[in-house]
């Protein structure tokens, strides 16, 4: 039996309707009720005067009587039937009341015929939403509770799955649901990146599994690749598109040439960012998923407080359109490597070459490039987020969790592909340890011996330039841009010469600088 909790508790007909004692069957038909009465007011409505000022007079009243009703229904809620009977008017309210008008568009139908085709299909079309699925729910036995440790600690249920997201109230009833000897699926980077290594130690101890394809990058089954299908390589690297909104954002700011403010409107508009976007533009949602993907690759423990990140805000439009004219795009990475000395961790935006393939994934997708030893570079790409995905990708960890429940502990694939006495204790690379290549942007007076200066800054801390940029000024102006590329250079030398080049009394502003990687 598979159980499925959601942070969202049940409003108050629902709590109500439990306490009166209601069965589902039984709640089905009290919710079905409201859009009966509005076929019953629609199809009488249909022989309304259709005389305009009586039809306005009558919309009016419906809407008073109907914003009236659910007013009180909220304020009532001490007595559920006089707050149930006041639901009752409110909701029929809007749809009665545009009967006249919807009967008077059909030229083909008569009037009264019109009125009861749209009283009727209205009313079943709601009838057959929620109420006739609670019905059927009930035939078939599935039961509702507002407490998630009636699900957590039921003997019956073998599967909990998590979907609440964030921290609190998931890592408590996820603990409390292995505790209880539980096998979970869950999809919440957040909870996994932060309290991964005390979930997996207690699943461990319990001899139950916690299945997380659905927590990194959506429908894409990059967790299964790396845990299973690239198992006979000694991963390199991971870098990865794993944040849609932001990709959608740099995507519209690089076509349409708009600013991060307008791009950042239109994801909102259309679904992809949330009212309070910081995870996402901020590079933290990219964060948490690349601390997962990178504790499975190198076999170390979950350390997200490891993890650098950098976001999206202050990207301009001439950035990107200076990296298009050096042959780059901009996009947000998630970037882990193995280096001598340590792993990298870090998420922030990345110049790309544009022939890469992941240079150019565009919109809300979302993309892993990963690269192997034996395999070389593998790249794994599709629907980042969304309902539909990330049900992909939960339902296939439940499919996986119910084929392998019965097996041995010990012959089950690791949470993290080590076994836990096999994670090592590597050292996470603080930033300034990273090497990398960089874009600088900086705006100078035009005159003599400025670039001269600023690369002098450079040689001093062994950075070379690979390519270099400098417009010309326009009319009438005195200062202009120079952007330069450099080769691969130790990010604390680059910070370091980036603040004596803003000291220069030839350059105005701060210097703006964004990393860059081959990714060959």
């Amino acid at each position: 039996m598979i159980a499925t909790t959601a942070n969202e508790s049940m409003n108050f007909f629902t709590s109500t309707l439990k306490n009166q004692g209601f069965n589902a069957v039984e709640y089905g038909f009290l919710f079905a009720i409201p859009y009966a009465i509005t076929a019953v007011i629609m199809i009488l409505n249909s022989w309304h005067s259709d005389k305009t000022h009586e039809r306005r007079g009558h919309v009016a009243a419906v809407y008073l009587l109907s914003g009236t009703s659910l007013i009180l229904s909220v304020l009532l809620k001490q007595n559920f039937w006089l707050s149930y009977a006041l639901m009752c008017l409110a909701i029929p309210g809007p749809f009665a009341a545009m009967a006249p008008f919807w009967s008077n568009t059909s030229e083909t139908l008569p009037r009264s015929v019109f009125g009861v085709v749209v009283g009727v299909v209205n009313a079943f079309g709601n009838l057959g939403g929620f109420g006739v699925f609670l019905v059927l729910l009930g035939i078939t036995g599935v039961q509702f509770t507002a407490d998630p440790t009636v699900v957590t600690r039921n003997p019956d249920i073998d599967i909990v799955c998590e979907l609440i997201g964030g921290i609190e109230p998931a890592r408590t009833l996820v603990l409390d649901a292995i505790a209880h000897g539980k096998h979970v699926v869950t999809a919440d980077k957040a909870l996994l990146a932060e309290h991964g290594n005390e979930i997996f130690a207690a699943a461990h101890a319990k001899g139950v599994m916690v299945a997380f394809e659905g927590a990194v990058a959506g429908g894409v089954p990059i967790i299964k690749a790396l845990r299973e299908g690239l198992t006979a390589n000694r991963i390199e690297w991971i870098a990865g598109i794993i944040n849609g909104t932001s990709n959608f954002i740099l995507s519209t700011m690089r076509e349409s040439g708009a600013s991060f403010e307008t791009a950042l409107k239109e994801a909102q508009a259309r679904g992809y960012a949330e009212a309070d976007p910081t995870f996402d533009v901020d590079g933290i949602d990219a964060a948490h998923k690349l601390t997962i993907m990178s504790a499975i690759a190198f076999g170390v423990p979950m350390q997200f407080d490891k993890a650098y990140a950098e976001g999206i805000s202050k990207l301009t439009r001439e950035d990107l359109r200076y990296a298009e004219q050096l042959g780059y795009r901009i996009k947000l990475l998630g970037i882990t490597r193995r280096a001598p000395n340590g792993i990298e961790l870090r998420v922030h935006p990345t110049l790309i070459p544009a022939k890469r393939l992941i240079a150019n994934v565009e919109g809300a997708m979302n993309a892993v490039l990963v690269k192997g030893d034996a395999v070389g570079s593998t790249l794994y790409y599709g629907a980042g987020a969304g309902a539909e995905p990330t049900a992909s990708a939960v339902i296939a960890d439940l499919v996986d969790v119910t084929r392998m429940h019965t097996a041995d502990p010990e012959h089950r694939v690791p949470h993290l592909a080590f076994q836990p006495d096999q994670l090592t204790d590597v050292p996470f690379l603080p930033m300034g340890d990273v090497e990398t290549s960089y874009y600088l942007r900086m705006r100078v007076l035009d005159q003599p011996g400025v670039l001269a200066d600023i690369t002098r800054i450079l040689a001093d801390r062994e950075i070379s330039i690979d390519a270099m940029i400098q417009k010309e000024p326009t009319e009438g102006e005195d200062q202009t841009d120079i952007i330069l590329l450099t080769h691969k250079s130790i990010e604390h030398r680059v910070v370091d010469a980036i603040e004596r080049i803003e000291g220069l009394p030839t350059v105005r502003g701060t210097v703006v600088r964004i990393r860059l990687e081959d990714l060959g």
